[in-house]
């Protein structure tokens, strides 16, 4: 087994410059090569392309075919027919009845509809308008002619391609074979899928997700089993990948660890190309040549492994299919907040789309290259540039779009608090429309406020509670939302407390027990109501947060928290019951809160958000709210309070 000590990047270069000098190594290695083709029945062919040229075998309809039932009739015996003067015309010598699709006989060229006929007897036919030569007939070679060009080569066939294949006279079609790429996942933490990961073990389902990408591009891929963290075992298995594929992924190892050895492996075996690309996420690529073949490793974070195979790896099978991508659709946004971005690096930021009044709003989601869920919620990709430092609150950003530009309009755009049964939304609003997306955005109750003034999104959840009066939410909406009418309709009332593990076994009884030095705690972020209730009860019992060790520690949501204590890096933390009793933890109670959301008048009248509160006001979805626990849904859908822009 070789040892290696640490390794540093060979290169940091942008983006573009990565791409030609990986382009530039391929052409020197004797170009890319196109995928070899082979011919394919017509029922397997859908998605691959033509390798060929594919021409008419036949024509179609390979016969002059009526078109219409009717009779077919020689045009000139109709001359002079008109309402007030019909012609009569005798069947079986002028006129011959027929259905559509059949041989024209062989002297008629045209056909009159059955219903432009009378029928005078058995042995006459009386019409009213003459027909012009090949009306309601379907000529010979009308729609294909024998020898015509059917699809050009480098063609991505279709389910109507398929059909005028058939038509034409043809059983199989010439396709190129798609690309080969073999995916080899590294590292000693990885575990099998369906296997339950032990402290310190990562599912490994990164080859899964590129291996569907690659499929959806139109490679195939084969996913081999994870190679320990063994430069003499990753040399064998990058070899072999070699020899049976055409392009070769290396997901993990990447980077400049010890045990990251994908650079050296590439450099053992073939050409080392790039190390380090001046983008983020995705800031470790490897990009090698081996026996002509591309070889990428690719960052082992899921979404750093996302952006460089969308970036790299896609144009590689596209090349070789001979294919280009369609440009993605792009619309202009207005960013919901402010986001700082490292010099140097193009950033690929994720975010949700929503359409509020007439301006399309932009969300930053969760930035973190391991976080996948990030890639699932993203509706669009904006670009920050390597020489930004980031890009302000309501700056308008380009956006290249994960989804239809139309699906915008049918968004509803949620900003502000997080509680589980914003979850039970989106998925019940979903079942009752499946045309209706609820995009929620967990910024805090304050955050969610903010953005209802900026006219951002249109509705907030907020639980926020006025230590003066005891009142929630309706002192903070005169203050922060001062220029819209807003009505607060209540969600739920929950209890808020200490979320801790199964059976206590750190005996948490109060906030008192969180100045133990041996208690490891996990806050809220500043700004959710969660952390305002919190410093406020803090207060009352005369603890500070330097009493509490983890208090800087900050989660965005309730099961974030609850997921921190049933992982083990915190004893306690600071959320609702429900989140508790999603991940099977204890709790230990301090308050009840009433949650509301609060609604700008005049969303609250549209036809977009009806929908929404027909559902929150329902049976049903309070008995499912119920069955998470943790709430009150007495007065659920209710207006807690119906704040004017007067009160102020």
């Amino acid at each position: 087994m070789h040892k290696h000590g640490r390794d540093y990047y060979l290169s940091d270069i942008p983006l573009d410059e990565a791409i030609r000098k990986f382009d530039r190594a391929l052409a020197d290695a004797g170009g890319l090569q196109y995928a070899a083709f082979e011919r394919v029945p017509l029922d397997r062919a859908n998605g691959r392309v033509t390798a060929e040229p594919v021409w008419a075998e036949r024509s179609s309809p390979h016969y002059d075919a009526a078109a219409m039932d009717g009779v077919a009739v020689r045009a000139v015996d109709t001359v002079g027919a008109s309402e007030t003067s019909p012609l009569k015309l005798s069947v079986g010598d002028q006129a011959l009845w027929i259905d559509t699709g059949d041989p024209m006989p062989r002297d008629a060229d045209a056909v009159i509809m059955v219903e432009d006929v009378q029928e005078v007897d058995e042995s006459t036919i009386e019409i009213y308008a003459p027909v012009s030569p090949y009306q309601h007939v379907r000529a010979l070679g009308e729609d294909i002619a024998a020898a015509e060009l059917v699809l050009p080569q480098r063609h991505k066939l279709r389910p109507h391609d398929l059909a005028a294949c058939a038509a034409a006279g043809l059983t199989e079609v010439p396709v190129r074979k798609p690309p080969r790429v073999a995916i080899i996942p590294t590292g000693n933490e990885l575990t099998p899928i369906g296997r339950t990961p032990k402290a310190g073990e990562i599912i490994e389902f990164n080859s899964l997700m590129l291996a569907a990408m690659v499929e959806d591009w139109g490679g195939t891929a084969t996913r081999h089993a994870p190679v320990g963290d063994d430069f003499d075992l990753l040399v064998r298995a990058v070899s072999d990948a070699v020899s049976e594929s055409d392009i070769v992924i290396v997901n993990a190892g990447s980077s400049a660890g010890s045990e990251d050895y994908t650079s050296k492996v590439v450099s053992h075996l073939g050409e080392l190309v790039v190390h380090g690309v001046a983008i983020k996420p995705g800031h470790p690529l490897v990009l090698g040549v081996v026996e002509s073949k591309p070889v990428l490793g690719i960052p082992g974070y899921p979404v750093s492994a996302a952006v460089t195979c969308e970036k790299f790896l896609r144009p590689l099978i596209e090349r070789m299919l001979g294919t280009l991508s369609q440009p993605r659709e792009r619309a202009e946004a207005i960013m919901s907040r402010k986001v700082h971005s490292s010099l140097g690096e193009d950033e690929f930021l994720r975010v949700r789309l929503g359409r509020v009044g007439n301006r399309t709003i932009a969300a930053p989601i969760q930035r973190g290259a391991g976080v996948v869920m990030s890639l699932v919620r993203a509706d669009g990709l904006v670009t920050i540039p390597r020489f930004s430092e980031g890009v302000d609150a309501g700056e308008q950003v380009d956006v290249e779009l994960l989804r239809p530009l139309e699906s915008l309009d049918s968004t509803v755009v949620a900003i502000g608090s997080h509680d589980v049964t914003l979850d039970l939304i989106a998925s019940e609003l979903r079942r009752v429309d499946p045309r209706l997306t609820f995009a929620s955005t967990n910024v805090g109750s304050l955050g969610g406020l903010l953005a209802l003034q900026r006219g951002e999104a249109h509705l907030a959840g907020t639980h926020l509670l006025d230590e003066e009066t005891g009142e929630y939410n309706d002192s903070f909406v005169r203050r922060y939302v001062p220029n819209e009418d807003i009505v607060l309709i209540t969600l739920v009332h929950r209890v808020q407390g200490l979320i801790v593990s199964p059976g206590n076994p750190v005996s948490i009884e109060s906030l008192d027990d969180l100045t133990r030095g041996d208690i490891r705690f996990v806050n809220r972020q500043r700004g959710s109501g969660t952390r305002v209730l919190f410093d406020y009860l803090l207060r009352q019992g005369g603890i500070t947060p330097d009493d509490v060790s983890g208090y800087e520690r900050e989660e965005y949501t309730h099961l974030a928290v609850a997921a921190a204590v049933a992982g083990g890096v915190a004893d306690v933390g600071a959320g609702v019951l429900s989140a508790a009793r999603a991940l099977e933890m204890d709790f230990v109670p301090l308050s009840t809160e009433r949650y509301d959301l609060a609604i700008p008048k005049q969303h609250y009248e549209s036809d977009l958000l009806e929908p929404l509160l027909t559902l929150i006001r329902s049976d049903d979805f309070r008995r499912q709210v119920d069955a998470l626990g943790g709430y009150d849904t007495k007065s659920t859908g209710l207006v807690a309070a119906e704040v004017n822009r007067s009160d102020a």
